[in-house]
């Protein structure tokens, strides 16, 4: 019988309790090395959900996400310490407290760092017309950087039905797994001649630009050359990256009156629980390739 997954509602992920006692990562301050420590805490109080937490022991998905490591680093604007890292994947109700509706005890779920209420004028409006960037099939895309970020954007321009997938990443070991995701091209800047830059090479070889762009990385001069790889008239570079804290981007208002728009979103501008369901029988089914995203540890 398949697992169903489901989505609690806002409120009831407004705090996500963990077992009564558990071992958990836990950070007292930043650049500082983790500590592993058990946990208490109280029943799940009205609206609340506690969940029983992932682990590879449990042949579950781990929680830890890549943000964990930008916040333990001190450059998250956000970050608060104490902390307990981890806040992505999936578990199993373990208990609920009153009111919640949503989720029953033993349900597999997924917790999100978004919530989606349903109600509000943000959960209700359509966003910017399928998902942020709207890329079109036959288009040209360049996508900065090769993580799992990058990866991800790849398959959604293969989805989308782009034409040309041109991934751009430092270490050259990462193409093979950007072509195995269907990226049609692979550039290393380290790899370029000294007598062309690559945003020369790439408007020459793009009659003008790409048609989208997107910057996974967090750097902000490359969200500049992101928006700048892109040709005037019409295109669109998005900035998908988190920055550190107090950077700021910029770049000549040239670059906009022209026709280009500069966008950015989080959680790939999905709504949660409507539709994160979707992304997960896409994995079933094969449409999305995510097991090799990830790293085992």
């Amino acid at each position: 019988m398949p697992v169903v997954w489901k989505f609690a509602k806002q409120a009831e992920f407004a705090k996500i309790c963990i077992r009564p006692v558990d071992n958990q990562v836990q950070s007292s301050s930043r650049n500082r090395s983790v500590t592993i420590e058990d946990i208490e805490v109280a029943p799940p109080q009205k609206g609340e959900v506690r969940i029983k937490g992932c682990s590879l022991q449990q042949n579950a998905c781990p929680i830890v996400c890549h943000t964990d490591q930008y916040t333990l680093s001190g450059v998250d604007p956000e970050g608060v310490f104490l902390v307990i890292l981890g806040h992505e994947g999936g578990g199993i109700v373990e208990s609920i407290g009153e009111g919640v509706t949503s989720v029953a005890v033993g349900d597999h779920v997924i917790p999100l760092y978004i919530p989606e209420c349903r109600i509000c004028k943000f959960c209700t409006r359509y966003r910017a017309a399928l998902k942020t960037a709207q890329v079109t099939a036959g288009s040209t895309v360049t996508v900065f950087g090769l993580g799992g970020v990058g990866l991800a954007v790849i398959q959604g321009c293969r989805v989308a039905g782009a034409k040309r997938i041109i991934a751009i990443d430092l270490n050259s070991a990462k193409y093979e797994l950007a072509k195995k995701m269907c990226a049609t091209e692979f550039l290393n800047p380290k790899d370029m001649p000294a007598s062309t830059t690559i945003r020369a090479y790439i408007v020459s070889v793009t009659d003008g630009g790409v048609d989208y762009s997107f910057e996974s990385i967090g750097n902000v001069n490359i969200m500049r050359f992101a928006l700048e790889f892109t040709h005037k008239g019409w295109s669109v570079s998005t900035i998908v990256g988190v920055a550190g804290a107090e950077q700021e981007i910029f770049t000549r208002p040239f670059q906009l009156v022209t026709g280009r728009t500069w966008k950015g979103f989080s959680f790939g501008g999905y709504k949660g629980r409507t539709e994160v369901p979707g992304l997960v029988e896409d994995h079933l089914s094969g449409k999305l390739d995510i097991d090799s995203c990830k790293t085992n540890l």
